[in-house]
């Protein structure tokens, strides 16, 4: 099969660009032509591995770091310099779409020359913009797919009649998970193919390594509104008070680090709550803690989480749109709590870390539960639904 993948930016950090090189890399181990386009490159290379097995095609040139080597390369130079200062022109990618401003004019003659060149293959955007550029320019004899990273909650009345007109066009829609599929069948009707694909978790997690007298209870993410780590430090506070020697570690950096730290601060919480910032070996902090805890106020599907999971580590989370009410059974894995609420978040962990044994219980639970999100198991489905869309169209696998 021709696969080939559409990223806003390849060599940015972030869970799609992370999940899609990791499956996209998976089917091309498996003998298929597979090619993730990149449509815009900050850096030299990718922060994420990538498979030997796959090929990365970069749009609109690289930025030259330092940008003194911008003589080593000029075309490329000259191609990145265009579209940054034309950011924000793009008349390809609909202004509905929150990174709008990254695409230009440069952007959009790349894509859609791009789109429209793939032939017999499977184009699968990554992105609402994108998704709605698969929709509108991909060629006419290959397979066109929208595939869903966060949900349909996060769109605006006028993003869902961007929806509304063009995914129809559409071979698939593929969300991951079956309640936002459930609200995708619901905004585009019977006809409308919606299908549901989690993403994956990473191979290689390493085994537990925690510690019988270990107080960790670990957080990871953006620091952005999105995650919520506000609400998490509020109700930390009332974890400290009552649980003296746990401590809280949040991984992650993002645009709100600075509010954060403050927040930290103000509490009074600097003895137990740590800003760790980016940490390269997250698995191995998961392994090594005692609990996870996820305090989204929205959600796609929590990589994070499941990878927590995996690594058989309990863990207590906001039963927020979308993702974790689909994977954590109450009690039994993991503990769930209402959306937002400070006071239920802070009952969950003071649960939690004060019952060893059904953190043993709900640990081995959760691993057990993350094995249906293996990496062969998921790349299983994806290889079964595009080959159907293929024979479905009468287009070579």
């Amino acid at each position: 099969m021709r696969l080939r993948y559409v990223l806003m930016n390849a060599y940015a950090s972030g869970g799609t660009v992370r999940t899609t090189l990791g499956m996209a890399g998976a089917l091309a181990e498996r003998g298929h032509d597979v090619e993730v386009a990149s449509v815009l490159q900050s850096r030299p290379e990718p922060p994420f591995p990538v498979s030997g097995a796959l090929r990365l095609r970069s749009l609109t040139g690289t930025r030259p770091v330092p940008l003194t080597s911008a003589w080593r390369h000029p075309v490329s130079a000259g191609l990145w310099a265009t579209a940054r200062a034309l950011r924000g022109t793009s008349r390809v990618v609909v202004p509905e779409d929150l990174r709008h401003g990254a695409f230009s004019l440069v952007s959009d003659a790349a894509l859609v020359s791009y789109l429209r060149s793939q032939h017999d293959a499977v184009v699968v955007g990554t992105r609402a913009g994108l998704n709605l550029a698969v929709a509108r320019y991909a060629a006419g004899d290959a397979v066109a797919v929208a595939q869903e990273h966060m949900n349909l909650t996060r769109a605006g009345d006028a993003l869902r009649a961007h929806y509304r007109e063009r995914y129809p066009r559409l071979d698939a829609v593929v969300t991951l998970t079956e309640t936002d599929a459930v609200a995708y069948r619901e905004l585009l009707g019977p006809d409308a193919r919606v299908l549901t694909v989690p993403n994956a978790v990473p191979a290689g997690l390493p085994s537990p390594s925690r510690s019988d007298d270990g107080r960790v209870v670990v957080a990871a993410g953006r620091i952005t509104p999105q995650k919520g780590f506000d609400i998490l430090v509020k109700a930390w506070r009332t974890v400290a008070a009552a649980e003296p020697g746990w401590q809280l570690q949040i991984h992650g950096s993002g645009t709100h680090e600075a509010q954060l730290r403050a927040l930290v601060t103000e509490l009074g919480l600097q003895d137990s709550v740590r800003l760790m910032g980016f940490t390269p070996d997250l698995p191995s902090v998961l392994a090594a803690a005692d609990l996870y805890v996820l305090s989204s106020r929205f959600e796609g599907f929590p990589m994070v989480l499941l990878e927590a999971m995996a690594c058989g580590l309990p863990v207590v989370a906001f039963d927020c749109p979308t993702g974790p009410g689909e994977v954590i059974d109450h009690g039994r894995n993991g503990l769930l709590v209402k959306p937002k609420s400070i006071a239920g978040l802070a009952r969950a962990l003071q649960r939690a870390i004060g019952d060893p044994a059904l953190r043993r219980s709900m640990g081995a639970a959760a691993a057990v539960t993350a094995q249906s999100y293996t990496r062969e198991a998921v790349a299983d489905r994806w290889e079964q639904l595009f080959g159907d869309l293929l024979r479905g169209r009468g287009l070579p696998t």
